[in-house]
This record gives structure tokens, C-alpha cells and sequence, in this order.
């Protein structure tokens, strides 16, 4: 066989090795969280919200007006503009409505993707985990507010809200959020929306409180995909009507409970086009 055209194919093989490598590893939540930096440019997502990227992330800042950002170590607070600004918006105008400072827990990775615990979402930069202790805050530095206790709202069995600790301010809190624009959806556990429904049936602004396993500590904000961003995906609006009907019950059903494990094998793959944001200086 011609030695030149052994060549040849020996180098398509090595440029071959690096590209398959590469298809792995952006499945990896390892790959991702290793990341400390934004990829430049400006803000481009990809896919997404559990399958995705973004590019030109810009970071929230630990600490504003309203609020403080927790767990700074886990380098989770960045986002899309439209996401961090969100955030810095509606802390403000809680404050101006009486509430203390807002924890602001993970939002996004520095270039999105999987994250190796905590969240199958998070991936493009519009989630932001707000958590629900509305105790007073005294300003404390970044490195003082990484291990801070979670306080669960609702009963240990799920079956609602925990009278001792859940008020009429999460009620307002959580409703400020629902009924802010830009807003997609909500999402709580189930015990607190099946208290907001005891409480608001009917109402417009539930539409948008969705109940999910855990959350019950938080409330996760999720944006739609911004303006001009062809390459995010939504998940499609939420269901109509306020939510407060039988499929609330099914949260307390054995399978509800007892959610079936992943199937085995290799995670889902990645869009394409996130191996060039990963890549990216």
C-alpha cells in the first residue's frame, strides 16, 4: 500500500482522537465544573436549561442591594445578563417592600453545562435558586456565608407546609416573584403550592408557581429564553389554569415518592456546538 497514503490516513486518525475526546468530555459535569471562567463574547445560549450551555455568562456579585449570594466556593453564580439582572431587580424591589436581605443561591457555571451535584438544570444561565429564610441578615463576608444551615418549610412527610416556620411573607414573597415580568415559571415544592392554593385559588399569578421535587427551603426563578438567542431551547409555557387541581395529589402518590433512578448508561449528549464554548479561552 502506498506509503503516502498511509500518511494520510494516519493523520486523519490523530485529528480523529482529540474531536472524540472532546464529544465525551462535554457530557462530563466534571469538564464543567473544573471551568473558573466565562467563555468571551457576548451572551449565546445553547440548548437547553438540563442540556446546554452559554457563552459571554456575566457573574452576580456576592453582595447588593438586597441581597447576599451564598456559597460563593462553588462558583455557580453566573448567568445571562437577562438572568443576573433579574435577580438584582426583584432583591431591590423586595427590599424596598420590607423584606431583609435574600439569600441568592446557585444560578449557573461560568459556561453552564452539567453540574456534578445539586441540579439537572442550571445548564444556560436563566435559573436562580432564591432561598425562603427571611430572617434578618447582618452583612457577613463571602467566606462566612458558605456552610449555612437550610431550614425546610414544609412538613417532613410533604403533606404541607410547616406551620411553625412557613408565614404570610413567604406568601408575599413568593407571589412578588410570580407576578413579576420576564418571569416563565416558579418552581416550589409541592406542600407549599398546595398551601398557596388553600390560600389563592383562582388566581392568575399561580399559573406560574410550578411544584417539583426538593425546594422546599427555595424558590427556583427560570426565565424564558431572551431575545434573540435561536439557539435556547424552552421547555414550552406552563399548563393553564392555576394548578391547583387533582395533579397536585399524584405528589403524594408511592411513585411521586419514589422517583425511578436514571437508566444506565452514558449521560445525553451535549450540543454540538457546546465542545466550542468549552474550548473557548
Amino acid at each position: 500500500m502506498d506509503k503516502a497514503f498511509l500518511r494520510w490516513v494516519a493523520a486523519l486518525v490523530l485529528l480523529a482522537l482529540p474531536a472524540a475526546t472532546r464529544a465525551q468530555d462535554i457530557s462530563r459535569a466534571e469538564t464543567w465544573g473544573a471551568v473558573a471562567g466565562p467563555a468571551a463574547g457576548p451572551a449565546r445560549i445553547i440548548g437547553g436549561t438540563s442540556l446546554g450551555c452559554i457563552a459571554g455568562a456575566v457573574q452576580l456579585p456576592a453582595d447588593g442591594p438586597g441581597w447576599q449570594a451564598v456559597r460563593v466556593g462553588r462558583n455557580r453564580h453566573w448567568g445571562h445578563p437577562a438572568m443576573v439582572t433579574w435577580v438584582q431587580d426583584f432583591a431591590a424591589t423586595a427590599r424596598a417592600r420590607g423584606f431583609p436581605d435574600l439569600w441568592i443561591g446557585d444560578l449557573s457555571q461560568p459556561r453552564g453545562g452539567p453540574m456534578t451535584f445539586g441540579h439537572a438544570s442550571h445548564q444556560t444561565g436563566i435559573d436562580a435558586d432564591i432561598w425562603l429564610d427571611l430572617n434578618p441578615k447582618p452583612r457577613s463576608s463571602p467566606a462566612q456565608r458558605e456552610n449555612i444551615p437550610v431550614v425546610s418549610l414544609v412538613l417532613p412527610d410533604e403533606s404541607g407546609v410547616d406551620p411553625r416556620v412557613f408565614t404570610d411573607r413567604h406568601v408575599a414573597l413568593i407571589r412578588l416573584a410570580a407576578e413579576r415580568p420576564g418571569l416563565d415559571r416558579l418552581l416550589v415544592n409541592h406542600a407549599i403550592k398546595r398551601e398557596l392554593c388553600r390560600r389563592h385559588r383562582g388566581e392568575a399569578w399561580l399559573r406560574r408557581v410550578r411544584p417539583w421535587r426538593g425546594h422546599d427551603s427555595h424558590m427556583h426563578i427560570r426565565l424564558p429564553c431572551p431575545g434573540g438567542q435561536a439557539e435556547c431551547r424552552d421547555i414550552g409555557p406552563p399548563p393553564a389554569g392555576d394548578g391547583c387541581d387533582a395533579s397536585l395529589d399524584w405528589w403524594l402518590s408511592p411513585e411521586a415518592r419514589r422517583p425511578l433512578p436514571r437508566p444506565p448508561g452514558p449521560p445525553p449528549r451535549m450540543p454540538a456546538a457546546c465542545a466550542g464554548v468549552l474550548a473557548a479561552r
